[in-house]
């Protein structure tokens, strides 16, 4: 089969196709035969070197995937040959082919498209660990989501608003503005275009926010802090403008340790109980 596998750090040109042998489930695996890949933020860092949970080079990139079981593992009860599943992992999924843990499979969601289940492992399962459980998000809360026309940021929108909350986004293009309207956020600004700070303050009666998701750093951060009412919460999910080479690693280390972040990863290795929990409530 063919894989993109990672041999170095750099730029998307690092990735270079291989023919490799096609794995073989044991007894509690599924094989899932890949139709469509999501794209994400920690795969980008990844492939720069600078994502923390990313395995030891050579490897396969890819954390999920929306595909069909072809091969099940002696132990399997649960999955079929021909179902369609979702793939979330660790690494792989930029394969024709993988192998996870039977429990690692999840149903599709019936109201999305193959595209759409293909992104939703990362994407949904950060902003929910990010609003739900690093927030606290609560209704009525007014939350400001940055680059929301994003991955995880489409889905910070839909989970805020399912929380009777107060969406307030950001995004670069007329057209991610219209994609944000028609998610049903209440106030879209086109950040190249209008200073994000001043909107807000003027439409909100100089009022603030509670929430913050963060996903850009640098003057966007700064900026988004000064807009929080008293107690109001930032959490960081990326850091999309950070460049080291501009930038003094012990100064950015210091700043980077004292932010509340959402960090699945860290959940996924530290109790997968837990994160079966919070996959749970997130599907429900």
């Amino acid at each position: 089969m063919k894989s993109y596998i990672l041999k170095k750090y750099g730029n998307p040109d690092v990735l270079k196709i291989a023919n490799c042998p096609e794995p073989v489930p044991g007894s509690e695996e599924i094989r899932v035969k890949i139709g469509k890949i999501g794209l994400n933020y920690a795969e980008v860092q990844s492939r720069k070197g600078l994502y923390g949970w990313a395995p030891k080079l050579p490897y396969t990139l890819g954390m999920e995937a929306f595909g069909y079981v072809d091969m099940i593992g002696e132990s399997v009860n649960s999955r079929k040959v021909g179902e369609r599943v979702i793939v979330g992992c660790q690494y792989g999924t930029y394969a024709e082919k993988i192998v996870i843990p039977e429990r690692q499979a999840l149903s599709p969601i019936i109201s999305f498209s193959d595209d759409e289940n293909s992104a939703f492992a990362v994407n949904y399962l950060t902003a929910w660990v990010a609003l739900m459980k690093v927030a606290r998000l609560k209704s009525n809360d007014t939350v400001l989501v940055h680059a929301a026309a994003g991955g995880v940021g489409t889905a910070a929108v839909q989970i805020a608003k399912k929380f009777g909350c107060n969406v307030i986004g950001t995004a670069s293009k007329n057209e991610k503005i219209e994609m944000l309207n028609n998610l049903g956020i209440d106030m879209a600004i086109n950040y190249l275009h209008e200073d994000f700070e001043e909107i807000i303050k003027h439409k909100m009666n100089n009022n603030g926010v509670d929430v913050v998701l963060e996903v850009v750093g640098g003057d966007v951060f700064k900026k988004s802090m000064k807009l929080l009412n008293p107690f109001g919460r930032t959490v960081v999910a990326g850091f999309a403008s950070l460049n080291l080479k501009k930038m003094n690693p012990i100064s950015w280390v210091n700043t980077w340790k004292d932010i509340p972040r959402a960090k699945v990863a860290d959940l996924a290795e530290s109790s997968t109980g837990l994160l079966a929990t919070h996959l749970g409530y997130l599907l429900n």
